[in-house]
């Protein structure tokens, strides 16, 4: 067991129920496939994953925590959903020769990640990205400028895919109305003829 895995396996832990799908995909059910394959990629305790195979996607849930797999696999199987648990690192070598029809991220951030994730979405496949920005109102999520966006980056991080949905409401208008502290992106890989 290397660190990190050692570092998320015991902010787990004291973990035993997936909280609810991030607000981006929550809000977009309307815009995924009627069935295919989609991706939770750092999955965590896997929301995502269980709200994805309750549209009837298969689906794959992927994070560096043994313990926070093996909390979302016992909610798969008590609600008979069909998600497969990986546990790895996750590294662009990770998505080589995969193909999905949705890729969901939440609150997870990793530049060097971007052009295989693209990749590994399927022609008019969707990915659906939400995390944190660095001009949030409020001190929650990570702190390192590393693992925070600037100002419209999901856009620039994923411009080969066509934009269906963004919203960045920082610190503009009333604070106390909207979701603040977080991007939210889905794009569509329009490219028919080859991956971005």
């Amino acid at each position: 067991m290397n660190d990190l895995q050692a570092k998320w396996d015991a902010i787990y832990q004291a973990a035993h129920q997936p909280g609810p799908p991030t607000e981006v995909l929550a809000e977009h059910p309307f815009l995924l496939p009627a069935e295919g394959s989609a991706l939770d990629l750092a999955c965590g305790l896997g929301g995502n994953a269980l709200f994805l195979a309750q549209q009837g996607l298969r689906v794959q849930a992927w994070d560096i925590s043994s313990r926070a797999l093996e909390i979302l696999a016992s909610h798969a199987k008590l609600r008979s959903l069909d998600i497969t648990c990986r546990q790895h690192r996750i590294e662009a070598d990770s998505l080589r020769n995969q193909l999905f029809d949705v890729i969901v991220i939440s609150r997870f951030l990793d530049r060097t990640l971007c052009n295989a994730i693209m990749t590994a979405l399927k022609p008019e496949g969707l990915l659906f990205y939400q995390t944190f920005i660095r001009d949030k109102p409020e001190p929650i999520g990570p702190s390192n400028p590393a693992f925070l966006l600037n100002r419209n980056e999901l856009l620039q991080l994923f411009a080969p895919l066509t934009p269906v949905y963004y919203r960045e409401y920082a610190r503009t208008g009333d604070l106390r109305r909207g979701p603040r502290n977080e991007a939210a992106f889905i794009g569509q890989n329009t490219n028919l003829d080859s991956t971005p």
